[in-house]
């Protein structure tokens, strides 16, 4: 009889975000973790300060444009690792899809806007895909659960923060 061991590192879930910090600019932050949620790698951007030319030239679409190339793209390409999916708490990171290879996937607590027909319920959380990644999203749901039994879905982005802030401050 033969058994197989998977090492938590065939898990790799990545967790994307932007933090805006007053008087500085917004910082982006990328953190991999294993399916226990131990880091794997983590990147950060340096700060980025939207200037008033920007604001009018790009309209509507520039927290799109700032999170989705400016931030989002550069740390998906960063990595090492590929992750099985990307999750990100900003809608607008959903734009960095086209720099990496994974899905990406936005999370957010089911008590902010209700039940999206495109989303995937996963107990306090609905989790909705990238619209490339939409086909995938059945796949994806044993990795989310197994994910959810180890760690808080949200709790990642808590991590980035905070990270952010110890490299502000020094």
């Amino acid at each position: 009889m033969v058994s197989s061991v998977v090492s938590s590192h065939d898990m790799t879930f990545g967790f994307l975000t932007v933090c805006d910090a007053a008087n500085v600019g917004m910082f982006g932050g990328y953190l991999l973790v294993d399916i226990t949620g131990r880091p794997l790698e983590f990147h950060c951007t340096a700060p980025l300060r939207v200037t008033r030319a920007q604001e009018i030239l790009y309209g509507a679409t520039l927290q799109r444009h700032l999170h989705g190339e400016q931030i989002g793209g550069p740390l998906l390409k960063a990595t090492q690792l590929s992750p099985v999916a990307v999750l990100t708490d900003r809608e607008s990171l959903l734009h960095a899809r086209s720099y990496g290879a994974s899905p990406v996937v936005a999370i957010q607590e089911t008590d902010q806007q209700g039940n999206r027909e495109d989303a995937m319920r996963l107990g306090a959380f609905q989790l909705r895909p990238h619209a490339e990644d939409m086909s995938t999203i059945d796949q994806l749901r044993p990795h989310f659960e197994t994910l959810c039994s180890s760690i808080e879905l949200a709790e990642p982005f808590n991590r980035i923060r905070a990270a952010i802030d110890e490299a502000k401050n020094h």
